[in-house]
């Protein structure tokens, strides 16, 4: 009888393998390139093609208070005139700032950027205070995508259907505030299936994606098959294992790969977008070089740079945002009761 359950169970996930590799084939066939930029991608179901590059809001805010605000101006322009024309921001990031400085950069070239920032409060009357405070500082009159940020603990999705925050979206979506609606989260992803398991067809998840969550709590085993055969757009994040301190990396830093190493991978797998931190030229220039006429790692590629980090990667010590709170936003720390220094 053992024998019987564990070979149907063999044969299962054998056929959700299967099943996931068509599907992310079936992306890569729809990626569309002109040469001239960056390959887009579709966003799941929604019909919108969208840059396989998407810049992070955390890092541009981080540039402007270190290299100044002319400069994080000029690095967003380069990525708009290269085709990078996906843009990630969220409510919280340097308290209210990276929408502040990203707004500036393109309250004159709106119609170039699919433009997505995301969501802290989990109530109706918060969300709606968040959404208008997005909507001024980043200039604009629509968010493309509007993402509940952080799900991170595991009563963040019931809290976002109780307190009345999904609502709140829904009606900004109907207002033509919101055009379509998703949800993030770095820690565990059985948080993202329990929201993919809510009342509402999502637009869009994002989730950490890179070489080492292959073989710890991983998101592209487990949650990404369940996006694809839902129609949901996955959004890649923490390509280089989070950097706390904005700085290379954690798994180049450690040795474990180089960054364009890391980039490529993630881009191989079935992601919409990969979000990429850009705090100078050197990085700008880093994700270009990979992502320009780009074409997915084999399966034999991939399979050795797993198996080359598995005996680093099977504990989770190089990706303490899903086994720490040091990369969990100071709001969502305090909106659950946690001190910042947990």
């Amino acid at each position: 009888m053992a024998e019987s359950t564990n070979r149907r169970s063999f044969l299962q996930t054998g056929a959700a393998a299967g099943a996931t590799l068509a599907l992310a084939e079936a992306l890569f066939a729809q990626q569309e390139d002109n040469g001239e930029g960056l390959p887009t991608r579709p966003l799941g179901d929604t019909g919108e093609k969208v840059s396989i590059l998407c810049l992070g809001g955390w890092h541009i805010g981080a540039a402007g208070k270190e290299l100044g605000e002319a400069a994080a101006i000029r690095l967003m322009h380069e990525a708009i005139d290269g085709g990078m024309t996906f843009f990630d921001n969220a409510w919280d990031y340097h308290d209210g700032y990276s929408e502040e400085v990203m707004g500036k950069a393109i309250k004159d070239r709106r119609n170039k950027v699919f433009l997505m920032t995301k969501i802290c409060e989990r109530d109706y009357q918060g969300a709606l205070k968040n959404l208008d405070d997005s909507l001024r500082r980043l200039q604009t009159d629509v968010i493309d995508l509007w993402q509940f940020h952080e799900m991170v603990y595991d009563n963040d999705p019931d809290w976002v259907f109780d307190k009345g925050g999904i609502r709140a979206a829904i009606e900004a979506q109907k207002a033509g505030k919101v055009r379509y609606i998703g949800f993030t989260g770095h820690k565990d992803p059985r948080i993202h299936l329990k929201m993919l398991e809510k009342p509402y067809k999502w637009a869009s998840s994002q989730m950490p994606i890179n070489i080492c969550d292959y073989h710890f709590r991983s998101f592209a085993g487990e949650v990404v098959p369940v996006c694809l055969e839902k129609g949901v757009g996955v959004l890649g994040m923490k390509s280089l294992g989070g950097s706390p301190d904005g700085q290379n990396g954690r798994l180049p830093a450690a040795g474990i790969a180089t960054a364009p190493d890391c980039i490529r991978y993630a881009l191989s797998q079935p992601v919409a977008s990969l979000v990429v931190g850009l705090q100078n030229e050197r990085d700008l220039k880093q994700a270009f070089d990979v992502g320009r006429n780009f074409q997915p790692m084999s399966r034999e590629e991939q399979d050795a740079l797993r198996k080359k980090v598995k005996d680093v990667a099977t504990d989770g010590r190089h990706e303490l945002f899903k086994t720490t709170k040091r990369f969990d936003g100071p709001h969502h720390r305090k909106q659950h009761g946690f001190a910042l220094d947990a």
